[in-house]
C-alpha cells in the first residue's frame, strides 16, 4: 500500500499541491478551519466524514486508505464512532503520518497514540499555527517531537496502563453476585431496590455492598461506580 510519497523517511519536501492531507474530525467547526487553512497553504486537503457507529472500522480504513494521503489529522474522540486510535496503528502501517488533534488533555492518552504509531499529538487548544508547523515539518522531513517529548509521554501511558491492570484485578475478585449488586449501583438503584428485585433482605445487600467495596479498596458505593466507570467495567450479570 504504501508508495514513496507515504515514507516516512523522505527528506526532500513534495510540492503542497501534491501533499494530500485527510482531516478525520467530528466538530464540523474545527475541520472547516484546518481545511481552509490548510486549503489555504496549497495542500491538497480532504475531509472525512466520520461513521456514527464503532462497527464501521474496516469501513472507514478502507476510505482513508485508497485515499492515499500523505498525513492524517486525526481526533481522539469522535462521537458515536467511539476512540480515535484504533485508527492510527493501520495508517502508520501504511505509511501516512498520522498527527492527532485533539480536545484530551489526558496526557496518558497521548503517549497512548504515539504507541500506536502517531507522529505527534497536538491540543486543540494550541494556535492553529502550531499544527499548520508541524504539517510543514512533516512535508520536509523533519522530526516534530523530540525524543524527550516522545518518552515522555509513553511514560505516562505505561503507568496509567499499569495502574488500570491492577484496578482491573480488583474487580475479578467480585463473586458473580457481587458483580451483580455493582452493576445495579452503576444503574443508580438504592439498597432497597436491589433487594426487592433480587428477593432478599436489605441487611444482605449491605453486607454484600460491604465486601465489594473492601476488594476495590474505597469507602463509598459512589467510589465504587466511579472506579468502575474509570475502567469501563460493566457487570457480566446485567
Amino acid at each position: 500500500m504504501a508508495t514513496t510519497t507515504m515514507n516516512h523517511q523522505h527528506s526532500q519536501p513534495t510540492s503542497r499541491s501534491q501533499v494530500r492531507i485527510l482531516i478525520v474530525e467530528d466538530h464540523v467547526l474545527f475541520a472547516e478551519s484546518l481545511d481552509l487553512a490548510l486549503s489555504v497553504e496549497g495542500y491538497d486537503v480532504r475531509r472525512v466524514d466520520v461513521p456514527d457507529d464503532g462497527a464501521s472500522t474496516g469501513a472507514l480504513l478502507t476510505t482513508l486508505l485508497r485515499l492515499r494521503p500523505r498525513i492524517v489529522l486525526l481526533d481522539l474522540d469522535l462521537g458515536g464512532f467511539g476512540d480515535g486510535a484504533r485508527l492510527i496503528a493501520p495508517l502508520a502501517k501504511a505509511g501516512a503520518n498520522v498527527v492527532v488533534v485533539t480536545a484530551s488533555a489526558d496526557r496518558g492518552r497521548w503517549g497512548e497514540a504515539l504507541r500506536h504509531g502517531a507522529r505527534a499529538t497536538l491540543s486543540k487548544s494550541q494556535p492553529l499555527n502550531d499544527i499548520l508547523a508541524t504539517v510543514r515539518r512533516i512535508n520536509a522531513g523533519l522530526p516534530v517531537m523530540t525524543h524527550e517529548q516522545r518518552e515522555e509521554l509513553l511514560k505516562v501511558w505505561h503507568e496509567q496502563r499499569k495502574e488500570t491492570q491492577g484496578i482491573q484485578e480488583r474487580f475479578t475478585q467480585l463473586t458473580s453476585r457481587e458483580a451483580q449488586v455493582l452493576g445495579h449501583l452503576m444503574l443508580g438503584h438504592t439498597v432497597h431496590d436491589i433487594a426487592v428485585a433480587s428477593v432478599v433482605s436489605e441487611a444482605t445487600v449491605r453486607t454484600q455492598v460491604k465486601a465489594i467495596l473492601a476488594k476495590l479498596h474505597v469507602s463509598s458505593q459512589l467510589a465504587a461506580v466511579g472506579l468502575a466507570h474509570q475502567i469501563g467495567w460493566r457487570s457480566p450479570s446485567l
